[in-house]
Formats: structure tokens, sequence, C-alpha cells
């Protein structure tokens, strides 16, 4: 069996399971971000009084942190109020940060664990070895309840990843390349099992960016076989003890693609499909990409190394006049330690804004939304139109490196000159 048949297995008390079953498995941690409140009110419609296991979920409010109008503020009082009553030992208010990163910082995640949450991108928990997927508040009000879901079991994807990255290219440039490739329609409901020796040699920020992204291709679920980085960075954050599950030798793939890191350069996401990817040489040849404005954040590209390739590439510039550029850092604990090493101060003295950790204008909701006509370049994870505010902005998705440095001169830019 793959690591995630034997993960669904465990947690459904059976010795095997096969693809396209239905298993009803338990739950390690469920988590439910300040979009769903209707989770809560399903919760009681269908008879919930207390949650199953107040040890093993949470809220996170990070979709509108601080809450940037009353309703949101509404919402997320009710929230804190079912918190209070069923005493959850792990609350992440607005003071915190995204969902996907929060909860790793508190070791709440690690590998062999069954994680589910009310965000599509909870597939960045394959990361660590875990099944992260992402449900409705239907499903989440019937974990609260049960501490049980039902899924079904599904076929696994490799994409290995062979080779070293070249200078400039980082794992943004990575997985958008594959997005290019596979489509975003090539894996929907299907396991992505990343290997390879690129894989091997990442560390977690990395692995993070690249399951991101795979719900992108209409994955179920991400998988990365733990390596030392990873194992490093759970010990001494595990709340729980936990097991490395392995995949058996010679287990046999779906569908296996092989990509050779070591020759592709920077990529662009171009408006307004993930996967309408190009490299970043063949979009700056065909003419000039003029920009209004730089992001920096979200869960796929706030984190403490995305903040400091780019303050590396701004410090002692500044971005040009009627420009701008808005810092997300994607936990108080990143914004801290980039505060600590300079990062933050340089990204200021650059012409940066630097905004509460959250999820911000990635979903559109503020800090940072954008107007018609404007172009973004962006280290999130979508550009359909409408996902960064108006329908009729355009959205470029990028590395850090490259957003930093083509804001910095005010139209699409290869960062590999910076660095």
């Amino acid at each position: 069996m793959h690591a995630i048949e034997k993960i669904l297995a465990r947690n459904s008390g059976r010795s095997s399971v096969t693809t396209g079953e239905i298993v009803t498995a338990k739950v390690d941690f469920a988590e439910i971000n300040d979009l769903y409140l209707q989770t809560v009110y399903s919760f009681y419609e269908m008879g919930g009084e207390n949650v199953w296991d107040n040890t093993r979920c949470a809220f996170v409010f990070d979709h509108y942190a601080p809450a940037p109008d009353m309703k949101s503020a509404k919402n997320q009082g009710e929230m804190r109020e079912f918190a209070r009553k069923n005493g959850l030992k792990f609350h992440f208010d607005t003071n915190c940060g995204v969902c996907h990163q929060v909860m790793p910082e508190a070791g709440v995640i690690y590998p062999g664990m069954i994680v589910v949450a009310t965000d599509s991108h909870t597939t960045t928990h394959g990361a660590f070895g875990a099944m992260g997927t992402g449900v409705g508040a239907t499903d989440m009000a019937t974990i609260l309840m049960t501490g049980e879901l039902w899924f079904r079991v599904p076929e696994v994807i490799e994409v290995r990843l062979e080779g070293k990255a070249p200078k400039g290219v980082f794992p943004k440039d990575v997985i958008l390349n594959v997005l290019g490739r596979i489509k975003a329609d090539g894996a929907v409901y299907k396991a992505i099992d990343f290997t390879g020796s690129y894989v091997e040699s990442l560390n977690v920020a990395g692995r993070m960016v690249i399951c991101n992204m795979a719900v992108e291709m209409g994955a179920k679920t991400a998988y990365m076989q733990p390596n030392q980085d990873v194992l490093d960075y759970v010990s001494k954050r595990a709340v729980r003890p936990y097991e490395v599950v392995h995949t058996d030798p010679g287990y046999e793939y779906s569908e296996s693609y092989v990509f050779d890191v070591s020759s592709i350069g920077p990529q662009l996401s171009c408006p307004h499909s993930v996967d309408n990817v190009s490299p970043l040489e063949d979009v700056v040849r065909a003419g000039e990409v003029r920009l209004d404005q730089g992001y920096i954040g979200s869960c796929t590209g706030g984190r403490e190394e995305d903040i400091a390739v780019a303050a590396k590439i701004l410090e002692g510039r500044h971005i040009p006049e009627y420009a701008r550029l808005v810092v997300v850092p994607a936990s108080s604990e990143v914004m801290l330690s980039c505060i600590q090493k300079g990062y933050i101060q340089s990204l200021m003295q650059a012409g940066a804004t630097i905004s509460t950790p959250g999820c911000g204008a990635c979903l559109g909701a503020h800090e940072g939304v954008l107007a018609p006509g404007e172009t973004c370049i962006t280290s999130t994870n979508r550009n359909f139109p409408g996902r960064m505010g108006s329908t009729e902005a355009k959205i470029y998705l990028a590395s850090p490196a490259t957003v930093a440095a083509s804001i910095l001169n005010g139209r699409i830019t290869d960062p590999r000159e910076y660095l």
C-alpha cells in the first residue's frame, strides 16, 4: 500500500484498503476558518452538543484578520463563543496568521495523521507526511460531532522531481511548471505523491509550497515522505506521539510524471488560470508587462524564506512612485523572526506596506485588493478573475523573488540579475 492508504486503513480500523473504496476514518485534527460559521450552525442543527474532543479541533481566524467589516466581526464573535463553550485547547485568533502556517507551528501537524480543514489548501500538510484535505461546513460539523468522516480511497499519482534547481528557481517556480504540464484538472480527487532527489533536499517551507498547490490540479490530498528537516521541525513541536508511515517498496502508481528541475527557469502563471504557465523569459520577450502592485504573502508565499529573499533584492533600493508592494507574513511567528533579522525594516524602507499576518488580499477580502484595470504580480496561489478584488484586474503568479524584482522595476522582471 501507499503511505496514504496505510493512514486511511489505520484510522478506519482496517488492515488494508484499496483504491475506490469508501471508508469511515477517525480524524486526528480538524480546523475551521472564519469563512465557515455555517459549521457551527450545522453542528447544532444536526443535534450536536459538545465537540467530540476539545484537544483535536480549532478555529483559525485568518481570512478576515483583523475583521474588516461588521459581518466578519459578528461571525468571529459567534465562533469565539463556540470555542469558549467547548473549552477548545487550541484557538488561533486574528493575531496568529494563516491556518496552514500556524497549525504546524503549534505542533498539531505531524507525520501519519489525518487533518481536515474548511480550506482547499489543506493539501499543504502532505509536506509533513500527513494526509490533509479540505471539506465544507456540513462535513466539518459531522467531524466535530463524531471525530470521523467518510473518505474515498484516492488513486495516487507520482510526480517525481529530479535534479538541482538553478539560481533564481524556487519551489514556486517548480510547482508552477508542474501545473503547466498536468493542468488544473489533471488530478481531480487523486492524491499526488511528490518524490525524487529535489523533494528529498527541500526544507520545510519549500515542501509546503509544493504540496499547497497540489489542489490547483484538483488533488484531494498530497504527500511527501518526511526528510530530516521535517523530522527535526516536528520533533521540536509535536503535541502528540507520531509514527512516520512508509509506502511499500514496489508500489505501483496509477500515473507517473518526471520533471528535471535543473532544466527550468523562473515561471509565471498568467491571467486568468493557474495552469496558464509560461517561462518568465517568454513573457518578457513578448512585451513589457507593467505592474501596479506586488504582493508577497498567503499560505503559499508568506513564510520567512519568502520575505527574506524579497528583502535581499530590495535592500537599499526603492519601489517606483505610484507602485505598491504589500507584504503579509503567514504568521506572527514569521513576522517576529523577520523583524528580528531586519527583513521587515528593509522592506519598509523600500516602500513596502506590511500588513497583519493572515490571508489578506489572497481571497479578495482586504489588505491590498485590486481595482479595475490594475495588474498585480503575487506569490499567492490563484489568479482567476476576481480572486484579489476586481474581476477586471490581472493577476500573475510567481515566486517571491520574481515579485520583488518585478515591482522594483514596475514591470515583470527576471529575478536572477538581483540574486
